[in-house]
């Protein structure tokens, strides 16, 4: 078990961590595709999602706007139809409104209560806001991946936060659902983490984000959510 005294802040992910990105993402596409008469299963849209996505963020940085509205046009370039231009922007228009899981804002009032909160996601400032006003927590700290002008799992945003705050690393616990994007890279950075399994008991060879089946994530402590996070340390 963790010493979670040791810790002064919890950096956490957002998407798929404190926000229920899968509904929020099927929500937003599944009126695009029953306008266009086509069928398809939340499941392979999260897969297509997924995989877009990830190539979208590669290579030169540019904002998470423009990779989403790629997403959406490579979704449908692979179903074989072209969107109209409003339904383009329906992921980048639908996300401030995307929800938190139902255990988030409660967890995240009982953190506060111990520690200095951070978030490292990748999206654009103007798109957090959104999320944001969601959770119903002023976090002390926020790292966007238009602030750092990357996308983890670059070392690069975990730095910058770590700068910001002013703690040493060893001192931050990081908490996330995605073992690619953050469980790897936060370990190799240096700090602590937790993987935040929501899918844990499912029977699915691993979520959208290409998390382990196994349980395998490489994690200090895996929880299946944030509530029991909040009562392993004691809060």
């Amino acid at each position: 078990m963790l010493n979670f005294e040791k810790y002064r802040a919890l950096t956490f992910d957002c998407y798929g961590t404190l926000i229920d990105w899968e509904s929020g993402i099927a929500d937003a596409l599944r009126p695009v595709m029953r306008a266009h008469g086509i069928e398809v299963s939340d499941a392979e849209l999260m897969e297509l999602y997924a995989e877009i996505e990830r190539a979208g963020k590669s290579g030169e940085y540019r904002r998470y706007r423009e990779v989403l509205r790629a997403t959406v046009r490579g979704i449908c370039t692979r179903l074989e139809f072209v969107p109209a231009m409003s339904e383009v922007e329906c992921l980048a228009e639908s996300l401030g409104s995307w929800q938190p899981f139902p255990d988030t804002v409660d967890a995240l009032l009982r953190f506060q209560s111990r520690y200095r909160l951070c978030i490292i996601s990748n999206v654009d400032d103007d798109l957090f806001a959104g999320t944001a006003r969601t959770l119903n927590v002023d976090f002390d700290y926020i790292v966007t991946a238009e602030q750092a002008g990357s996308y983890k799992p670059s070392h690069n945003n975990f730095a910058l936060a770590v700068e910001r705050m002013g703690i040493p690393k060893e001192r931050v616990l990081h908490v996330a659902e995605s073992v690619k994007l953050d469980i790897e890279a936060a370990k190799s950075f240096g700090m602590d983490a937790v993987w935040v399994n929501r899918h844990a008991g499912l029977e699915r060879e691993g979520s959208a984000s290409g998390n382990p089946s196994d349980g395998d994530s490489g994690a200090d402590l895996e929880v299946p959510d944030l509530k029991t996070l909040a009562e392993l340390m004691g809060l």
